[in-house]
Order: C-alpha cells, then sequence, then structure tokens
C-alpha cells in the first residue's frame, strides 16, 4: 500500500470559477497511472466523504489517460470571494487526498 502523495508527481488544487474548485492528481508513468485507476479506490463517493460534501455536489469525477490524471471538481462551500472565505484562488484544498491509500 502507498499513499497517494507517495505515487502521484503532482497533487493540486484549483479555483474552477466562482463556485467550483478542481483537484488534479497527475502521475509520471502510465504504470503508476494504471495502478490508481484500477484499484478502484477513487470514486465520487470518497471524495465526498473527504470533503465532507454531498455526493450530489461533486461535478466531475474521472481519470484521464492522455494526462496520466485523475481530476475532480467539488462546489464550494461559498462563493469565491464571498464572505468567510479563505483560499480566494483554490490553491490550498488538496490536503485531503494526499493519505488516501491505494493498494
Amino acid at each position: 500500500m502507498n499513499t497517494l502523495a507517495e505515487l502521484a508527481s503532482v497533487v493540486r488544487s484549483k479555483n474552477a470559477g466562482p463556485y467550483e474548485i478542481t483537484l488534479d492528481v497527475m502521475f509520471s508513468d502510465r504504470e503508476t497511472y494504471a495502478r490508481v485507476r484500477d484499484s478502484g479506490v477513487l470514486t465520487e463517493a470518497l471524495v465526498a466523504e473527504r470533503y465532507r460534501v454531498p455526493v450530489d455536489d461533486i461535478r466531475v469525477c474521472m481519470f484521464f489517460e492522455p494526462a496520466l490524471a485523475f481530476k475532480t471538481t467539488i462546489l464550494r462551500r461559498g462563493a469565491q470571494g464571498g464572505p468567510g472565505e479563505r483560499d480566494t484562488f483554490g490553491a490550498q484544498q488538496h490536503g485531503p487526498l494526499l493519505d488516501i491509500r491505494i493498494p
């Protein structure tokens, strides 16, 4: 077993407009990408659990082979720059993905 942080070459989050955040997990080789994809671990249910949002708030949850990447987009808890916003660029939201264990 390895964590996603150990397997990925990049784990990042970014603003995807005023109401969404995108999380990207990129791999440096096809073998690692396939291992993570085929594990079945990265699902909408897991992302929803990790981010404490309803599954309906997951807009995208997919593997994208041309980039050897996993991508998920979730609704923000509030509008970008709105009251209480602490990360307007969405750049600090990838943490909950890092310790996901992949067989």
